[in-house]
């Protein structure tokens, strides 16, 4: 297992490569890009490849010896052989959030190790919102400039702050898992930024009712992890990484071990 001191060491090195990946998308952005659909029928734009042409060079350099899964080179039949450590790497999450211009989508990057996530980045440039967590050190978010702590919070007396996906909702499926318990509001968000909403406390439960990527969380889950949450499937058994697909079984991120 990677020492707290290399966990700290690798996650400084890479906020600067995920605000850089941020500028690439950013400068997309503001043109007028055109989308393309995968062969899952998924949309992808230049600034997904853009982004991930550079963050993979980068994560090269950084840590030569631990490979890296990453969505769109995964789209494109190449992913690698991964042991007990990996990295995840989602360049662009919400690209239907990116392409309707909500400003609610991220760079992702994690570190995966013995298919619990250590360590995780996840950058929300047009918000310009940082989030970082890693086992051992905690979470923190920095809000246009300004950083600080974050941790989870126990839910209050009057309910729990539900957070919903803004484009991928199944509201009945939603309405069966909150039967019986004790709701106060929801709020719907884009990409990872959901459980990040729950690692800071803006939210008690993340419940994803649908098909999910590990590249799609695993930065979220880091973070979420690092300030006192978990990522619990509906079996109640905490979620794995390295499945051999990537794909993630239906799931509830909750902001305390407790509440779930």
């Amino acid at each position: 297992m990677t020492k707290t001191s290399d966990l700290r060491a690798l996650l400084d090195a890479l906020l600067p490569i995920a605000r850089a990946a941020g500028d690439e998308i950013m400068r997309i952005y503001a043109t007028d890009f055109a989308v393309r659909g995968k062969t899952d029928a998924s949309p992808v734009t230049e600034a997904d490849e853009r982004a991930e042409a550079l963050i993979l060079p980068a994560l090269a350099r950084l840590s030569p010896d631990i490979p890296v899964v990453s969505e769109e080179e995964a789209a494109a039949g190449r992913i690698p052989a991964v042991g007990e450590r990996f990295w995840l790497v989602d360049p662009l999450d919400g690209t239907k959030e990116f392409i309707s211009r909500n400003g609610e989508f991220t760079v992702n990057i994690a570190l995966i190790e013995h298919g619990a996530p250590m360590l995780g980045v996840v950058f929300a440039p047009a918000l310009d919102r940082l989030f970082a967590g890693a086992a051992g050190i905690g979470a923190t978010v920095e809000d246009k400039g300004v950083r600080r702590t974050i941790a989870c919070r126990t839910p209050p007396a009057e309910g729990l702050t539900v957070v919903a996906s803004r484009s991928h909702g199944d509201a009945e499926a939603l309405a069966a898992f909150l039967a019986g318990r004790k709701v106060a509001s929801q709020i719907n968000a884009g990409s990872s930024l959901k459980l990040c909403l729950v690692a800071a406390g803006e939210a008690d439960v993340y419940p994803r009712l649908g098909r999910t990527m590990e590249w799609d969380i695993a930065a979220g889950d880091a973070v979420l992890r690092a300030a006192g949450g978990i990522v619990r499937t509906l079996d109640g058994t905490t979620l794995r990484y390295g499945k051999t697909d990537f794909a993630n079984p239906h799931f509830a991120a909750w902001g305390t071990t407790a509440a779930a």
